[in-house]
């Protein structure tokens, strides 16, 4: 038995010191890379590590600690923070509530939607909602459809974004009470060259007015135009669609953000419940539920370990923002701002211990200049969510896979790589990012953040890490 736990231990030491020989090399891997790809590396912040506790050694410290913008790596720490926060499982309510009595299956009062800051909140959570609320045998409301999303605060768009307003779907809006990740699913079909396309939204309601000018065209190209115009007397928003669509498509969506969430959901819960047979006579508005009013119907969010890998998976900002507002909301159960949740995210990072002069994190999502952290800083948060057993098998499985799914699907597929690395992306003009884990076949792990700031056209940069990554799993 002790000969052959002496060959085991020979044969490991030497895997071992072949895998530590071939990592000798990684220096001068990079910086082949480098000028391969014509990337300076006065440009680049990377920190990269391998193996654990006393085991654990230093692959690459290229400019680790130089402060630089992370754009959607970003979402790693947010991500920690609201693991740290939430425990497994944990799940947002969505409420309707009543005030009023009911007399012969018509509310005498309002109808209240309570959002609990879901950002998961979507049709499949609208119907069950709605189906809850006909057990109640409310055929009619005499009252308005009250939204209450006072949890979080009124501000929509943080100046923490971006300045430029982007009408589509990852620059939506956020707010308490949320519906489909407050975007509009627009659907445009040909129909016989020379004539209009067909054109509807899903879901159907009256908060969006449809102006339809597109038209058909012959061939496959698409030209479709979605934009958004003001009309004061009208509370919805008002999409005209407008350019051509070939008759060989058979169909095109457009995504587009909603500019009132309250609202918003107020139009969908009303247009569910006449599908259902029950009418409203008031109005849509946005207030706050009475302390006595009675509830009649709850939904619950998906997991939070879920909604962290709805976040991820896409580098979706309105999860970040939602989730980060919630953060605020433990502490504030009224107007909760992305402020208050981006002070608990800071109070993380600081309990992390990791160095102050090396992070400013001002937007949870990254969609801003304003953020810095040195790639070091961000290996440090890595390496907690690692190494915390608590938060490790969510976190791990909220990133994209390279070659499989996310912003990595396409990336490093069919190469060494692919399914042995997990990273979260950023991207910003200028701002190329990847931090994450990379696998190797002797159960060794790399934890790694690389961060690129200059003018060398991003394909190139997102190459240049790939290739890197290729190399330290082969």
């Amino acid at each position: 038995m002790r000969f052959l736990l002496n060959v085991c231990l020979i044969v490991f030491v030497a895997v071992s010191a072949q895998a530590d020989e071939k990592f000798a090399d990684v220096q001068k891997e990079f910086e082949a890379l480098a000028k391969k790809f014509g990337v300076s590396t006065k440009d680049v912040g990377i920190y990269a590590t391998i193996g654990e506790g006393e085991e654990l050694k230093t692959l690459l410290d290229v400019n680790g600690q130089k402060v630089m913008i992370p754009a959607s790596i970003s979402k790693v720490a947010t991500a920690s923070a609201v693991l740290a926060s939430f425990p497994p499982g944990y799940k947002f309510k969505t409420q309707l509530l009543t005030s009023g009595d009911v007399k012969n299956g018509t509310l005498k009062g309002n109808l209240y939607l309570k959002g609990g800051g879901d950002p998961s909140f979507v049709s499949e959570n609208m119907w069950f909602l709605v189906n809850a609320f006909t057990r109640a045998k409310i055929k009619k409301i005499e009252g308005d459809i009250i939204v209450d999303d006072s949890l979080f605060d009124k501000v929509r768009y943080d100046m923490s974004r971006q300045k430029e307003r982007v009408d589509r779907a990852y620059d939506a809006p956020v707010g308490a009470m949320s519906f489909n990740w407050n975007s509009v699913n627009i659907f445009v079909r040909p129909n016989g060259a020379g004539n209009g396309a067909d054109v509807s939204i899903d879901p159907e309601n009256d908060y969006i007015r449809l102006v339809n000018k597109a038209k058909t065209i012959s061939g496959s190209a698409n030209k479709l135009l979605a934009d958004r115009q003001e009309d004061k007397k009208f509370d919805g928003d008002v999409i005209h669609v407008g350019g051509s669509i070939g008759q060989g498509l058979k169909e095109v969506v457009v995504f587009k953000n909603i500019t009132q969430p309250d609202l918003w959901a107020g139009y969908n819960l009303k247009s569910f419940l006449g599908q259902r047979g029950i009418t409203l006579t008031g109005n849509i508005k946005n207030g706050v539920t009475p302390e006595k009013a009675e509830l009649v119907a709850e939904s619950e969010s998906k997991a939070i370990e879920a909604i962290v890998a709805d976040m991820n998976k896409f580098s979706n900002n309105y999860v970040a923002e939602m989730l980060t507002k919630n953060l605020g909301a433990v502490k504030k159960t009224k107007g909760a701002s992305l402020a208050d949740g981006v002070t608990v995210l800071n109070e993380h990072m600081q309990s992390l211990g990791v160095p102050a002069d090396q992070y400013h994190l001002q937007s949870p999502s990254g969609l801003t200049r304003d953020n810095k952290m040195s790639s070091f800083a961000m290996w440090k948060v890595l390496q907690h969510l690692r190494n915390d057993f608590r938060v490790q098998p969510e976190f791990l499985t909220s990133l994209p896979i390279a070659g499989v799914d996310g912003t990595l699907k396409k990336r490093m597929k069919n190469s060494p790589a692919e399914r042995w690395v997990r990273a979260k992306t950023g991207f910003l003009t200028g701002v190329v990012s990847l931090a994450g884990y990379a696998g190797l076949e002797d159960g060794r792990v790399v934890t790694f953040s690389f961060v690129y700031n200059g003018s060398t056209d991003e394909t190139k940069i997102r190459s240049f890490f790939d290739n890197l990554l290729i190399y330290l799993v082969k």
